[in-house]
């Protein structure tokens, strides 16, 4: 086999070869509009258990399994009524959906960590699309980093993170939206799980008001839903109102002055712009030698609610199981 962690151009040849490995029981990583996923066969044991191994990801947070179409996902869990009006309302795109099982469900117990239900989301990205669709098979795929860490939004942080752990990472540019999606659970009351690119407001105006569960149950239903995660090495200080000369300053809106360095994550104040450059920011502010990263505050509405979603988990305490 050949070195592990390449990067290749997402081509039609490049996407034929990442189906093949996945088919296989390898891992590979790939572009969604998202985050880069880090995929296996969701249908395999074996295939689900390398990455949890690779992302060092605790055995009881669930995965999402990415399926190229609604009719894909129909059989593989059950959907009611809310169910059928949220994927014809945000399929292909950033919605993940969790559903009872079906009682014939081909994905690995692993991957939904046990429980009666499946995590399922259909990207819109024209890459995962293609993959997807070359595999024929239901594609386990968490964000493609240690867990607990910065998700990934292009090919090279994959590599720098996971590279030694991944047989090939496809290359499909930067990732559009730079959140995760947002999950929300139909297991009884139609109920927030997390926040993510599509807002809030929008999924409530097809299936009424979301419930939003308690933080950081010891054994989460939903991806995301640990307390400290989605974290730089870095310790972050949230709705900074100043910034002292050994911190870096995330900026939202016109920046305070000082810090040793900064970014603006939309110094127009765009919470759509915001939310793509929120990981690769974080990213370029994680330098050693500095105390801290202090963060300016941003709105709590529409898409800031899951960009504050992220920053509250970064920040949090740091024990076991990120």
């Amino acid at each position: 086999m050949q070195t592990k962690g390449r990067i290749l151009p997402a081509t039609a040849e490049a996407i034929a070869e990442a189906a093949a490995l996945l088919k296989a029981g390898g891992l590979v990583a790939f572009p969604t509009e998202t985050v880069y996923g880090l995929g296996a066969d969701a249908t395999s044991e074996a295939a689900v258990a390398r990455i949890f191994a690779a992302k060092r990801r605790p055995a009881f947070n669930p995965l999402i399994s990415h399926l190229p179409d609604r009719a894909a996902a129909q059989g593989l869990a059950a959907f009611d009524s809310r169910a059928r009006a949220l994927a014809a309302a945000f399929w292909p795109g950033a919605l993940t959906l969790v559903l009872p099982r079906t009682t014939d469900c081909a994905i690995a117990r692993l991957t939904s960590a046990g429980l009666e239900s499946v995590a399922l989301r259909v990207p819109a990205h024209p890459v995962a699309q293609a993959l997807l669709r070359a595999v024929g098979r239901p594609v386990a795929a968490p964000s493609a980093n240690p867990s607990g860490r910065l998700s990934p939004t292009r090919a090279e942080h994959v590599a720098a993170a996971l590279g030694g752990e991944i047989d090939l990472i496809l290359d499909g540019g930067a990732c559009e939206v730079g959140l995760e999606s947002t999950v929300v659970g139909l297991i009884g009351p139609a109920a927030l799980l997390r926040a993510g690119g599509v807002t809030r407001e929008s999924i409530e105006r097809v299936v009424g008001p979301l419930l939003v569960p308690a933080e950081g149950e010891a054994a989460p239903v939903s991806p995301g839903r640990l307390l400290s995660h989605y974290a730089p090495n870095l310790p972050l200080r949230l709705d900074a109102t100043s910034v002292r000369p050994d911190e870096a300053l995330l900026a939202f809106g016109p920046a305070i002055a000082g810090g040793a360095m900064t970014r603006n994550l939309s110094a127009g104040g765009n919470l759509v712009e915001a939310a793509a450059n929120l990981f690769q920011m974080l990213r370029e502010l994680d330098r050693p030698g500095l105390a801290g990263i202090a963060v300016m505050p941003v709105p709590e509405h529409g898409l800031g609610a899951a960009i504050n979603d992220r920053l509250r988990r970064a920040a949090a305490p740091r024990g076991e199981g990120r």
